[in-house]
Parts: C-alpha cells; sequence; structure tokens
C-alpha cells in the first residue's frame, strides 16, 4: 500500500507518468519541470520534431550540465584542499614562532 503513496503523477513534453518517489512528491514534481523545460527548449532550438530524438538530446543537454558541475565541485574541493594546506603551513609556522618566543 505505501508503494502506490509514493506514486507522483507528472507530465513531460506533454506525456504524463507515473513516478514512484521518496517522502517529498514535490522534489519529482520539480525535476519532472526542469526535465520538460529542457525538452522544450530543445525543441524549440533545434527543430527536431520527434520526441524520442528530442529526448535524447535533452539528456545529453542536462549530462553535459551535470558534468561541468561535477567538474566544477571538483575543481573547487582541489582549491579549497590547497587553501587548507597553505593555512596549515602558516598556522604552523605561527605556532613555532609563538613557541621560540615563550621559550618552549
Amino acid at each position: 500500500m505505501a508503494a502506490k503513496e509514493n506514486l507522483v503523477h507528472v507530465e513531460i513534453f506533454g506525456q504524463t507518468y507515473a513516478v514512484r518517489g521518496g517522502e517529498d512528491p514535490g522534489y519529482v514534481e520539480r525535476l519532472a519541470e526542469y526535465v520538460d523545460e529542457r525538452m522544450k527548449e530543445v525543441s524549440r532550438t533545434s527543430g527536431a520534431v520527434d520526441s524520442v530524438r528530442i529526448a535524447v538530446l535533452a539528456a545529453l543537454n542536462l549530462a553535459d550540465e551535470c558534468q561541468r558541475l561535477r567538474q566544477e565541485a571538483h575543481d573547487g574541493d582541489k582549491k579549497a584542499g590547497s587553501t587548507g594546506s597553505a593555512v596549515d603551513a602558516r598556522v604552523a609556522r605561527l605556532a613555532k614562532v609563538l613557541g621560540a618566543a615563550l621559550g618552549e
């Protein structure tokens, strides 16, 4: 019975889908709305009319977006790591100076 409660009905590019979601049906609805917007955008810009072709092109666009965001996150993690190392080194130098000043 709980499985039916998790069903969310969404419309993507004129087709209705019953999607089994988690605890937040609004999340699934937002995802579907995003995919619908992307498919409509691809349809407008590419001139394609076949819904399968539009879906594949939209999927490629979404995959590209996902990869770019992953790369940005990875680059940000690397930058944060190098910044953290620089801070750690500075703290170590300051601790050494402070220790020398206190005669430790």
